[in-house]
């Protein structure tokens, strides 16, 4: 099959990370709100490096002629075409930042240089940095006695050449990172004008070097691998929890992936920097605006008084169909639901674990959990049902990237409360989305199942698009019923009826529909939803649906392997993103038609169409029988496809453009589906 057919996956990433920066130079988002995309993009790009160049770069110390089973580069050709786009993008991120500073300005916020205050200013902040930074800084000098200290991960540092007064040139080191001090220093006689710390310190570094004089000066940050696996460092005699938080600590000190710098430095000293860190020269970057742009937030926090600098308040409803001042057990027994978040509230399923949780009829709650709020509602439910005698089983997936601090202090709160823990599937990390309520009734053992394509967080629902399904059929609770009594037995799924579930039933049954569209040819159809696409087999198989004249539909929100609109080969496949208000993280499968059609088979889940959900996770996607709720997710995947506000296209030209389906009247999904929750068919909370 023709290579042209494929996107390498971390360049088709930088493309998705792009789109977030393009919407912090998007003048039709309010100009409060593009600061967020462009701290979100550097966030973003942290992780990348941290984790997929960290990849890269473990993987060319192992076997430097290993190839991507889809572009056929090896790590190495990866890395160098991450680099060179890296530093493109950091030259559209400069420009981007630059006019998001100036159109500050006239709403009285500005970041500003020390060279543009006056005497008078320059005074005060010298004086405020005598007693008020620099006895809290710990200045030194590398040197025999004093070797070149360590850079703890993403943290910034004031690094100067210095002169000493036998000429020779040393190094000098300043920790900028501390809780004491803040980020932004307001100038006294400007309010809404600020200068960041680390330049104050980089300023008046030559009074922390009385001995020497500064040749040249930069602030400098370092990022860190930290992709470890591990399953392949897990020591099997150690307790799993407390051998994840020494992973943790692990973590902070692997090998440098990239060193920033905020001013330029003769090559000389890159080159010892290179060497002293044990980091390729080619990975030390020069970067023109402020190395940490969190502090974009506190800066919100002062245009707060200005609300058209912001996005118009949204508050989740309550769906109009769920009576939450009843009993919401025999609600539920009655008919399927979904819940579409943000756009409706998390409560009547946290109302719901409540009613569980004292109900005497429920003798257990099962549920997976991946990432929760740091304060979570959820645990709360889980907890006061193990306090109320009822048999609470958690399967807690230790091993989510990042949050794994907080899911070690919640198993150990869940724990302590009587719920049985569960620390995840051995080689499988556990992703799905699973609840099941087991009921103890006159007419036998009755099930509540809550399947969902997010996670169990009540901020994030309020943030991600996902949708949550509750239903009270018996074929869906007794296949979940399996899946649990294999998670607890530490084994997997071998085969089921209705769900899809990986690593073993998931994407030979995808694969299977796909092959059942195959065989309409230019009757055939298929919309699928998700955030990443990867996965070759899938993909080959989609190429092959192409070929045959199915029509494919998909909305890929980050990564897209899949090139299409090539003729003869994939110009039966569309490709749409959306980067939007939200981030769109629901996942739906439809293979059949967007008529009213039983025959249409159709599927929410927690799986992306990548090797890593499709056969290293235990994941599980539903099917929909519910005719209204399958009328629904039509209605959300023919939207999302329309979108020409947030939707941008991909080509066969592997770039992303702008469309105009409405005449320029754009239309924005996430906004259209509010305006839904706020209608007719929605009751206030």
């Amino acid at each position: 099959m023709s290579e042209n057919c494929y996107m390498n996956r971390e360049l088709s990433w930088l493309l998705f990370n792009e789109r977030v920066l393009n919407e912090a130079g998007n003048a039709r988002v309010p100009l409060a709100e593009r600061l967020s995309f462009v701290s979100i993009f550097q966030s973003n790009l942290d992780e990348f490096f941290m984790v997929r160049v960290g990849s890269l770069m473990d993987q060319m110390l192992i076997d430097e002629n290993e190839r991507d089973n889809k572009t056929n580069m090896t790590a190495s050709e990866q890395v160098e075409c991450i680099l060179e786009k890296v530093i493109q993008l950091e030259q559209k991120k400069k420009r981007i930042y630059e006019q998001l500073m100036g159109e500050l300005e006239p709403h009285g916020v500005r970041i500003i240089n020390f060279n543009k205050l006056s005497a008078d200013e320059a005074s005060i902040l010298e004086e405020y940095f005598d007693t008020s930074i620099a006895p809290f800084l710990s200045p030194m000098v590398v040197g025999k006695q004093q070797p070149f200290p360590f850079l703890n991960n993403k943290e910034l540092y004031a690094f100067v050449l210095l002169n000493s007064k036998n000429d020779k040139l040393k190094m000098g080191i300043i920790p900028c990172s501390n809780q004491i001090f803040k980020r932004l220093i307001e100038i006294p006689s400007r309010p809404g004008n600020f200068i960041l710390c680390e330049e104050l310190i980089l300023h008046f570094a030559s009074k922390l070097f009385k001995n020497y004089s500064i040749r040249e000066k930069t602030v400098l940050r370092i990022t860190r691998n930290a992709d470890i696996d591990a399953n392949d460092m897990l020591d099997e005699d150690l307790d799993y929890r407390n051998f994840m938080a020494h992973l943790i600590k692990q973590r902070k000190k692997m090998s440098p992936v990239r060193l920033e710098l905020s001013r330029k430095i003769n090559s000389q000293a890159k080159k010892e920097l290179s060497e002293i860190l044990g980091i390729d020269y080619n990975h030390i970057i020069n970067i023109e605006t402020p190395l940490d742009l969190k502090f974009v937030f506190e800066l919100q926090r002062y245009l707060k008084k200005q609300p058209l600098l912001f996005y118009k308040k949204r508050i989740p409803k309550n769906p109009a169909n769920i009576k939450l001042n009843r009993k919401l057990i025999p609600q539920m027994e009655n008919k399927d639901y979904l819940l579409s978040f943000p756009f409706e509230s998390i409560k009547p399923f946290l109302s719901l674990l409540h009613e569980a949780a004292n109900d005497k009829s429920v003798v257990s709650i099962k549920m997976t959990l991946y990432r929760v709020a740091d304060k979570s509602k959820i645990i709360d439910c889980l907890c006061e049902a193990a306090e109320n005698g009822k048999e609470v089983v958690v399967v807690v997936e230790l091993r989510a990237r990042f949050d794994e601090e907080n899911n070690i202090e919640m198993s150990r709160r869940l724990e302590d409360a009587g719920c049985r823990i569960i620390y995840g599937l051995g080689e499988y990390k556990v992703h799905s989305k699973l609840c099941l309520i087991t009921r103890k009734t006159t007419d036998g053992i009755k099930y509540i199942t809550q399947i969902g394509t997010g996670n169990y967080n009540e901020k994030t629902s309020t943030l991600y698009t996902d949708l949550s399904l509750i239903t009270a059929d018996e074929r869906i609770g007794n296949e979940v019923s399996m899946v649990f009594r294999a998670l607890m037995l530490g084994e997997t799924v071998e085969e089921t009826n209705y769900l899809l579930v990986a690593p073993k039933c998931l994407q030979n049954k995808i694969l299977m529909m796909i092959e059942q569209q195959i065989q309409k040819g230019k009757n055939g159809y298929i919309g699928i939803k998700i955030n990443s696409l990867t996965d070759k087999v899938i993909i080959d198989k989609l190429i092959e649906a192409s070929k045959a004249g199915v029509k494919v539909e998909l909305c890929v929100r980050g990564i897209c392997c899949l090139v299409p609109g090539i003729p003869g080969i994939t110009e039966n496949i569309k490709v749409v993103s959306i980067v939007g208000r939200f981030l769109e993280h629901s996942r739906i499968y439809i293979f059949g038609t967007l008529e009213t059609d039983n025959q249409t088979q159709i599927f929410i889940g927690s799986a992306d169409f990548m090797t890593r959900n499709t056969e290293r996770r235990v994941e599980v996607a539903v099917p929909i029988y519910d005719s209204e709720i399958r009328n629904r997710l039509i209605h959300i995947f023919t939207t999302v496809m329309q979108d020409d506000e947030k939707g941008k296209e991909f080509t066969k030209e592997q770039t992303y453009i702008d469309r105009n389906l409405h005449n320029g009247s754009f239309l924005s999904s996430q906004e259209l589906f509010y305006e839904e929750s706020y209608g007719k068919y929605r009751e206030e909370p």
